[in-house]
């Protein structure tokens, strides 16, 4: 496993995600989010939905060239609603609506903005592609709720609660950093506008 070591006030860049990153990010997902969240072809799947009109959504964050963080977007027409989505509350047609899909930073970086540097990032791209919103399902039990905070910060705004969100993902091997083999962690759907 990739070793994260804490660099000192190291300039953070941020830059498309590419292949080269794919291994470094799966294990950022997995210390982040916990084992069984994201392999190597999901990764890969994940990616390509952020494609669109030549734009990558996609970014890495960087320090002194080691990856501290990522965010994973999926292009607007590029994905799937499921029964956590309330299009009936979105605030503009599904057409024209992103997917902001998984965000991490290392915790030892944590809490110097480079989450929202990403997001930053991101809403640029897809509105390159041409979205005028993105949707998000954020974990509500994520420590200190920093994933709720963080996209509310920037905007963001609550549309409604899933309880249970990801409990469906403990079948398939999905060990919950809060709750362990079963996961009983909300989601809060949440829209941003550009």
């Amino acid at each position: 496993m990739h070793t994260f070591k804490t660099v000192g006030k190291a300039e953070i860049r941020i830059i498309p995600l590419t292949d080269i990153a794919a291994q470094s990010v799966v294990e950022l997902a997995t210390l982040v989010h916990g084992p069984g969240y994201l392999d190597k072809a999901t990764l890969m799947e994940w990616q390509s939905l952020g494609q669109s009109t030549g734009v990558n959504a996609n970014f890495i964050a960087l320090a002194d060239e080691q990856l501290v963080g990522y965010r994973l977007s999926f292009s607007a027409g590029n994905w799937r609603q499921d029964e956590w989505c309330s299009p009936a509350l979105w605030p503009v047609d599904a057409a024209k609506l992103a997917y902001f899909k998984s965000v991490a930073v290392h915790p030892a970086w944590q809490g110097l903005g480079i989450g929202q540097q990403l997001l930053q990032q991101a809403i640029a791209a897809l509105k390159q592609q041409g979205a005028k919103a993105g949707l998000a399902h954020l974990w509500r039990e994520s420590p200190h709720n920093s994933a709720v905070r963080y996209f509310s910060k920037a905007g963001g705004r609550l549309l409604k609660v899933h309880p249970n969100r990801w409990q469906h993902l403990s079948a398939a091997g999905y060990l919950c950093p809060r709750c362990g083999a079963l996961c009983y962690c909300s989601a809060a759907e949440m829209v941003l506008e550009f």
